[in-house]
């Protein structure tokens, strides 16, 4: 097991807005950034990435969490 505090750092260290969004395509919406989800086909964003929360969360299909969930979901880890 990753022990939690290198995860906690990675987190951290981690742009999230910029990190997904060299894999999405996300647009600014008050505080939050959207775009289309990659993990399920759709045409109106519900993909929610909250910068300064440091998480994503797709009000489509459900998923959501911090960069390494993000990885591990892109990458099918």
């Amino acid at each position: 097991p990753v022990d939690d505090a290198a995860i906690r750092e990675v987190n951290a260290r981690t742009d999230i807005a910029s990190f997904i969004g060299a894999h999405v395509q996300l647009r600014k919406r008050g505080n939050d950034l959207v775009g289309l989800c990659p993990f399920h086909a759709e045409k109106t964003p519900s993909f929610h990435v909250h910068p300064d929360k440091g998480f994503f969360k797709c009000f489509g299909c459900g998923v959501g969490g911090d960069v390494i969930k993000f990885v591990q979901l892109h990458d099918n880890l």
